[in-house]
This record gives C-alpha cells, sequence and structure tokens, in this order.
C-alpha cells in the first residue's frame, strides 16, 4: 500500500533541461504539473553540460540550417533520420529565443555591446562552422539549468523521490507514477501522462562524465511499461575527460571546445596523432577522435593522450570550469599539456518516441537524452544534446495538452475507482560494481562477440530477483536492465559504426546493417531485440 496519493494531469520525472522546459510550457497552458526527481533539483547531467547549444539564427556568414543538418547526418553514421534530425533542428532557433526569454544569458561576443549584441561563438567536433552558443565560457548548463529552475519557481516539485514504475490502467494505458521517498515510503501520483526526461545510463560505466544520478532509470521504466527502446549500444565516449590516474565515477569533462578554439592532442612522444585519420583532424566527429585515441593508447602502452591548450590565449576566463579542475588536480594547462582518456558521456539511444515524444504506451512520453528520435543516430554531434532537450520539451507539453484536449487519458477510469494497483515488482538485480566492470571490460570503445558474450554471463551471474526498496535499489536494478539491453544490442550488430567499435567487425556494413535495433522485454521480463527498424535517407 502507498503512504500517500496525489493527482495530476502531467507528472514531469526529471528536471533537466528537457523536463523543466516541458513543465514549464505544460504549465502555462493550464495544466496541473508535478515535477519528480531522485535528487536535488539541479543534480542531473544538464547542469554539467559545457560546450553549448548547436544553433543557426543567422548571423554567422555562410551557415545555415541546412549545413547544421549535413553535419548531424554526417556524424550520426548514416543512422539519423533524415526528417527527424531537419525537424529538431530547424526548431533549434525558436527554442533558444524561449530559453533566453525565461532569463538564461549567453556570452557575448562583445560583451559591452548589451543584450542586443551578438552572441559568441565557438566550434566543436564535427562542426563545419561556428555555431555553438555558450555561457560563462564552458558553463552552458550550468546557466540553462540556472535559468530554467528559477523560471520554475512555485511549480509543483517532489524531490528526493525516485520512480518505481509507471502505473497503467486495464487496457495499458500510462496512469501515473509510483515513488519511494529518500526513506523507503513509497507514494503514489496518479496522472493523465507521464513524461520521462530523466537523462542517460553513463553509470553503466566504471568512469563517466556522468553524475550519479544517471542510471538508465527512465529507458527501465518505459521498457517495464511496454515502450520499445532503440539504438541502445551506441553509447558516446568523450575523447577528452581529465585524466588523474585510474578512478571511478563522475570525471571532469574537458570540452571539445578547447580543440574547437585551436588546442591539438598529442602522444606522449609529444606527436599530433590526428592528422590523416579525418579530414577534420582533431575536430573530427567524437567517435572517430575516441577511437583514435583509444588505439593510440594501445599502440603505445600508455594510460592518458594529451591536450596541448598552451597556444590560447585567455584560457582561464574562456574556459574556467575546465580551468579549475586541471587546477585542482595540480596540472597547469596554460603552462603544460592536460593528460586526457575517453569516457563514457551520452546515451545516443533510449527510448523511441515519434517526434511529438509518444511513446508506444498511450499517455507516456520521453524527451531529452532518454528517448530516441532519430537526431543521433550511431554518434550525437556536438552540442545537439541542449537543442534536443529544449526542442523535445517544448513538444513533449503541446502533445500532452493537445491528447487532454481530446480526452485522451485515463482520469474518468480513475474517478470511478478503476485506480491501478501500484505495484512491487520483483525484478532482475545486479551488483552494481560487477555490472560497471563488465560494461567498462566489454563494452567500451572497442567491442567484440567474446567480450559481450562474456559480460553478459558475468551480469547474468550476479542478478537475483529481487523488490527494490529504497533508491540504490531502484538506480542497481535499471543498471541490471540496461546493461543486459546493451550487450544484446552491442552482440547483435555484427559491424563497426559510429560509437559501436568491434574489432572483430571493424568494416561497416551499409548493406544489411544500415538500420536501428529495437529493444523490447519478453515476456520473462528480458531485453530481446525485437526487429529491426528501417532509417530514412
Amino acid at each position: 500500500m502507498s503512504a500517500w496519493e496525489a493527482e495530476a494531469d502531467l507528472v514531469v520525472v526529471g528536471s533537466g533541461v528537457a523536463g523543466l522546459t516541458a513543465a514549464l510550457d505544460a504549465a502555462a497552458a493550464g495544466l496541473r504539473v508535478v515535477v519528480v526527481t531522485k535528487d536535488a533539483v539541479d543534480a542531473g547531467s544538464t547542469r554539467w553540460a559545457q560546450g553549448g547549444v548547436a544553433v543557426v539564427v543567422g548571423d554567422v556568414p555562410g551557415d545555415s540550417v541546412q549545413a547544421h543538418v549535413a553535419d548531424t547526418l554526417e556524424a550520426g553514421g548514416g543512422l539519423c533520420d533524415a526528417a527527424a534530425v531537419a525537424s529538431i533542428i530547424a526548431d533549434g532557433p525558436a527554442a533558444v529565443a524561449r530559453l533566453r526569454e525565461r532569463g538564461a544569458r549567453f556570452d557575448r561576443a562583445d560583451p559591452d555591446a548589451g543584450p542586443d549584441g551578438r552572441l559568441a561563438r565557438t566550434r566543436e567536433g564535427g562542426h563545419s562552422a561556428f555555431r555553438v552558443v555558450h555561457a560563462g565560457g564552458d558553463a552552458t548548463g550550468a546557466e540553462v539549468e540556472r535559468a530554467l529552475v528559477h523560471a520554475a519557481d512555485g511549480l509543483p516539485l517532489l524531490i528526493g523521490h525516485v520512480a518505481v514504475d509507471v502505473l497503467r490502467t486495464p487496457d495499458g494505458r500510462a496512469a501515473g507514477l509510483a515513488v519511494l521517498d529518500d526513506e523507503g515510503r513509497p507514494g503514489v501520483l496518479r496522472a493523465a501522462a507521464v513524461l520521462l526526461a530523466t537523462g542517460g545510463y553513463g553509470q553503466l560505466y566504471s568512469s563517466t562524465t556522468n553524475p550519479e544520478t544517471a542510471t538508465g532509470d527512465g529507458v527501465a521504466l518505459a521498457l517495464r511499461a511496454g515502450a520499445s527502446a532503440a539504438d541502445l549500444e551506441f553509447v558516446q565516449f568523450h575523447p577528452t575527460v581529465l585524466y588523474t590516474g585510474p578512478a571511478v565515477g563522475r570525471r571532469p569533462l574537458v570540452t571539445e571546445a578547447v580543440r574547437g578554439e585551436g588546442a591539438v592532442l598529442l602522444d606522449r612522444a609529444g606527436r599530433r596523432f590526428m592528422t590523416g585519420v579525418h579530414p577534420l583532424a582533431d575536430l573530427a566527429p567524437r567517435d572517430v577522435v575516441a577511437a583514435a585515441i583509444t588505439r593510440r593508447l594501445a599502440e603505445t602502452g600508455t594510460a592518458c593522450v594529451y591536450l596541448d591548450a598552451r597556444a590560447l590565449d585567455g584560457f582561464a576566463t574562456r574556459f574556467p570550469t575546465v580551468y579549475a579542475a586541471c587546477r585542482a588536480a595540480g596540472i597547469d594547462p596554460v603552462r603544460e599539456p592536460i593528460p586526457v582518456t575517453p569516457a563514457a558521456h551520452y546515451s545516443c539511444g533510449g527510448v523511441v518516441t515519434d517526434l511529438h515524444t509518444r511513446t508506444a504506451v498511450p499517455g507516456l512520453y520521453a524527451a531529452g537524452e532518454v528517448a530516441r528520435t532519430g537526431l543521433h543516430g550511431a554518434n550525437r554531434l556536438a552540442s545537439n544534446s541542449l537543442l534536443e532537450g529544449l526542442v523535445m520539451g517544448a513538444r513533449a507539453a503541446s502533445a500532452v495538452v493537445a491528447e487532454l484536449q481530446h480526452g485522451h487519458h485515463a482520469a474518468a477510469s480513475w474517478r470511478d475507482g478503476g485506480l491501478p494497483a501500484v505495484p512491487a515488482p520483483a525484478v532482475p538485480l545486479a551488483d552494481r560494481g560487477v555490472v560497471q566492470r563488465a560494461m567498462s571490460g566489454a563494452a567500451g570503445v572497442g567491442r567484440d562477440g567474446a567480450g559481450l558474450a562474456a559480460a553478459s554471463d558475468a551480469v547474468d551471474a550476479a542478478t537475483a530477483l529481487a523488490v527494490p526498496i529504497d533508491r540504490a535499489g531502484v538506480e542497481d536494478a535499471a543498471l541490471t536492465l540496461l546493461a543486459r539491453a546493451v550487450l544484446a544490442a552491442a552482440g547483435t550488430r555484427t559491424e563497426s559504426r559510429g560509437c559501436h567499435v568491434r574489432t572483430d567487425f571493424p568494416a561497416r556494413d551499409d548493406v544489411w546493417q544500415r538500420a536501428s535495433l529495437e529493444v523490447a522485454l519478453d515476456g520473462s521480463g528480458g531485453p530481446v531485440v525485437r526487429t529491426v527498424k528501417a532509417v530514412s535517407v
């Protein structure tokens, strides 16, 4: 039995860029909205984003929305949905303008030009133009989160509550959310619609740029509710994470914009190694750079490479977050190269949605990193993530408003007493350390069939059915399910594409495998690769 129950029109799970954007728009449209977050309101991934927002607003000569679309498709390794890319990127300028109206302050090319001055730009890997707007030098995510949290002041916010299950009516429609508080006490939010905006699953790996909250909760919730996921095998590793020796947990990011403004990668002998690997050299797409670094580490037997930013003027002012992290580690980036290595960074796949955030489960929506819209394909273009969160968060609110206006929700069944029971299901659960070691060892930048199979065996051997009774248990269950799903997809994709590099299948197969693998749960609750979804080109 639940300790308490409440009712809303829309429950938003997650308080990052997508979740708060949706909550604000839905509340402005007159809906009763509750935002649920398992930690502090700003503890998710949004505030850690450094580089910026990729957007074309017409003031960069030679750049265009069409060029941004082309760069995104190129970075995506042939697996983007072209219609989704064009649609989301076209809505980017309006979404950024809306964010600025809500108080976000981006850096200006001329700090003395006043509020109407031209925004400063930087360039990141895979971009053909300087189109990335930024804030606080390299603290864009923190400014985006600050502005949205401030704008959301007064919205009902349930902090310290982890989502356990999406409740459903007997006919399968989403009808609310079962939650646990920090003491393990259960509660229920009855709602006509549930939006998952929980971020990614970087905590599947021992070393990641993601915060502790990124445990794949939203994908697990959606799969258990009957939705499907796709592109889960495409986990993007950021090429340049500050290396301070073997470590686990969240690691400091060195934004790609450092390379965008002239820094270069060097091996231990001081040689540039990206020249000749890709036409953009050090500014190649992330999957290319991360793979090249991994190869060079193997060739040289070293634990890191180096990012040389000594030629950049005003480093401490332009990149204050990176500078502070380096100095805290005893490194002076003005006088010495920065030791870096790849680490798990972004989930290119997620819950399958349409371009209005709807999943296959009526009343259940997903937006942001948790969702798979087709924008990212096999490898996300830098700084398209905040853009997607802004655009799709707004679309989620519009979709929910439209659905409720047409009466497509479960409210009538609640009022008739047909409340769905609060489930307390036993789910597969493995020790987090076992999962992270298995994934880091076998499902990182380089993978092969034998390693993936061994990792699956290790996770399965450590898994038992249990009922999560607190946040840690819910997260471990989500990580267990995500590990099994990612390994199943990665084992099925016998080619190398984007973030997915199979050392036993190094070639890309555009004849038979230029398609997204879709994953769902079978009758026993195990992930299976159910279908292959063709990509529009």
